[in-house]
C-alpha cells in the first residue's frame, strides 16, 4: 500500500530532508523501498518497481483460497495436509510439488478453527511481530465484550480473538457475537471468507482487496445502525503510534458515517492493547482514552507473561474510550475496585492521597516525590542535579543534551517549536 512520509533530521539543524519509506517495514532488508520527497523517478525505475510488486504477489487470491478451503474440508482426515515451509493447505494434486518439504498430516477440524496455532507466528520485531494472546487474556477479553453488550467485534490485528469468536459461533447456535478480522497476514485468507477477513495494513489504512474489502468493513460497521460494535486492536509494539492513530481515526470515521439518532457513544468504542509506557503518546491522539490495569499476556513472548513479579510482569495494557468503571477486572487475579478513582486497579496499585489517584503503571507500589510533585517508580530517587527522579545509578550528563533539532534544553525533538 501507500508509503509513509518521514523526515531525516541532523543534530542542530532545524530542517530535515523528507523521504518516503515502507509503512509496515522499518528494516530495509524486509522492504528496500526508499525515495526522497523531491526526487524525480525515471520511467525505468517505476517499471522495475511495478515488476517487483507483480512478482511478490501471493500464489492465490482470497477468492481462490476460499474455494480451496471448501475442497480441503471435504477431504477425509487422512488426505488433509499442511505444508509448514510454504504455510499452505495442500490439496492431494499438490502433494508431489511439496514432497521434499516438511508438512503436517491428518489436519483436524479443531486445527482449522485455530489457524493461529497452525501457522508459524511472524516474529520480525521491525515488521509485523506477531505475538498472540494467551488463552487467559483472550477469554477475559471475550467475556468482557459479551458482558458489556457488544455483539460485533472489528478485530484489527487480533487473530486469536477472532478465531475464538469464530470457533464458538460455529459450535454454539446461541452464541451471537460476530467478528471481522483486519490483518496484514494474508495467510489467514486460507481459512476465512471475504466476509470474515480483510487483508489490511493498519499503518496506512490500506485495504489490499480494494473497494470491495472496504465495503465489507463498512457493511460490518453499519449493521444495527452502528450499535453494539467495538474495535479491538493489538498493533506491533514497534509501530509508529502516529501512523496507527491516523488509521484508527479513519476506521472510526467510517463507523461515524452510520450515525443515527440514539447512538450510545459519540465515538466508536475501542480497546487499544499496547504497553503502558506508550500512554502519553496514545493520549496525545486520543485524549479521552484511559489505561486499565489489566495485564495482557502472550503465548509466544518470553517477557509478556502474567503472574511474574516486580519488573518482570507484562507491561501490556488496555487503553479504552469506555467509562473506566464499566471495565470489571477479575478479583481472583488480585484486581480491586477503587471507589475514589471509580475503576478497577491491580493489588499493588495503592491510592495516593496527594495525587488523588491510583498512580502505579507497572503493577508495583509507587511512591510520592514531594519535589517532583508526582508518584514515581519505587526504584527511583530524586536527583538534585537533574531536578527529577531517576534510577540511582543514572548518568547525570544527559541533562546537558538539548533538543536534537535546535540544541536547546527543556524539550524533546517531537515537541520542538522549530518544527512546523
Amino acid at each position: 500500500g501507500p508509503a509513509l512520509l518521514f523526515v531525516k533530521t541532523s543534530q542542530g539543524k532545524e530542517e530535515g530532508r523528507r523521504f518516503y519509506a515502507c509503512s509496515a517495514c522499518r528494516d530495509r532488508k524486509d522492504c528496500s523501498f526508499f525515495q526522497w520527497e523531491d526526487e524525480k523517478v525515471s520511467e525505468t525505475r517505476l517499471a522495475a518497481r511495478e515488476e517487483y510488486n507483480r512478482n511478490h504477489q501471493p500464489s492465490f487470491t482470497h477468492r481462490q483460497n476460499v474455494d480451496r478451503y471448501k475442497n480441503f474440508v471435504q477431504l477425509p482426515s487422512s488426505k488433509r495436509r499442511f505444508c509448514q515451509e510454504c504455510q499452505q493447505l495442500l490439496l492431494p494434486a499438490e502433494w508431489e510439488k511439496h514432497s521434499d518439504h516438511h508438512f503436517l498430516c491428518d489436519i483436524t477440524t479443531a486445527q482449522l478453527r485455530s489457524p493461529s496455532q497452525l501457522l508459524y507466528p511472524l516474529e520480525n520485531k521491525k515488521t509485523n511481530a506477531q505475538y498472540l494472546f494467551a488463552d487467559r487474556s483472550c477469554q477475559f477479553l471475550l467475556n468482557l465484550l459479551i458482558d458489556l453488550g457488544f455483539r460485533r467485534v472489528l478485530s484489527v490485528g487480533t487473530p486469536r480473538l477472532h478465531e475464538m469468536i469464530q470457533s464458538k459461533a460455529s459450535q454454539d447456535e446461541e452464541f451471537s457475537v460476530r467478528s471481522l478480522l483486519l490483518d496484514i497476514d494474508f495467510r489467514y485468507s486460507q481459512f476465512y471468507t471475504e466476509d470474515e477477513f480483510c487483508h489490511y495494513n493498519m499503518f496506512n489504512h490500506h485495504f489490499f482487496g480494494g473497494e470491495a474489502a472496504r465495503e465489507t468493513c463498512r457493511k460490518f460497521l453499519y449493521e444495527e445502525n452502528g450499535e453494539r460494535v467495538i474495535m479491538v486492536t493489538d498493533p506491533p509494539f514497534g509501530g509508529l503510534v502516529e501512523a496507527l492513530a491516523s488509521s484508527f481515526k479513519k476506521l472510526m470515521a467510517m463507523w461515524r458515517e452510520t450515525e443515527k439518532e440514539g447512538h450510545d457513544y459519540k465515538e466508536m468504542p475501542m480497546f487499544w492493547i499496547f504497553p503502558y509506557f506508550f500512554e502519553s503518546r496514545i493520549l496525545d491522539f486520543f485524549p479521552g482514552f484511559s489505561m486499565m490495569d489489566y495485564q495482557v499476556d502472550y503465548d509466544n513472548h518470553a517477557l509478556y507473561k502474567h503472574g511474574k513479579t516486580g519488573r518482570k510482569q507484562s507491561p501490556v495494557r488496555i487503553f479504552t474510550n469506555l467509562t473506566p468503571s464499566m471495565i470489571v477486572l477479575p478479583e481472583e487475579e488480585g484486581y480491586r475496585f477503587c471507589t475514589v478513582c471509580q475503576r478497577y486497579v491491580s493489588s499493588g496499585n495503592q491510592h495516593c492521597e496527594i495525587c488523588n489517584s491510583c498512580t502505579s503503571k507497572d503493577g508495583r507500589r509507587w511512591k510520592h516525590c514531594v519535589l517532583c510533585k508526582k508518584c514515581v517508580k519505587p526504584s527511583w530517587f530524586h536527583c538534585n542535579n537533574c531536578n527529577c527522579c531517576a534510577l540511582q545509578k543514572h548518568s547525570c550528563e544527559k541533562t546537558d543534551v538539548g533538543c536534537f533539532v535546535c540544541g536547546k534544553a527543556g524539550h524533546k525533538r517531537s515537541a520542538c517549536p522549530s518544527l512546523s
